[in-house]
């Protein structure tokens, strides 16, 4: 929709997503009341590592199509 090029997709598809976490959780610290920190930011942190776990499965796949080992998605 874009215009990206299929490097471009990729490089924003795996590492736009990255910096939500390193900026979130020190502004939400300073923002949310020390007590209640945890239960909001709880749910982000588990999103957050199921993120990860899906980029490196579609890095690892789109690495392979790359590479010519199996055909592209």
């Amino acid at each position: 929709m874009l215009g990206f090029s299929w490097p471009d997709w990729i490089t924003a598809i795996l590492c736009g997503s990255k910096k939500i976490m390193a900026t979130g959780l020190p502004m939400a610290a300073v923002l949310i009341s020390p007590q209640t920190v945890g239960l909001i930011l709880l749910p982000l942190m588990l999103f957050h590592q199921i993120q990860l776990l899906v980029c490196a499965g579609l890095a690892r796949r789109w690495g392979r199509a790359a590479t010519g080992r199996t055909p592209p998605p």
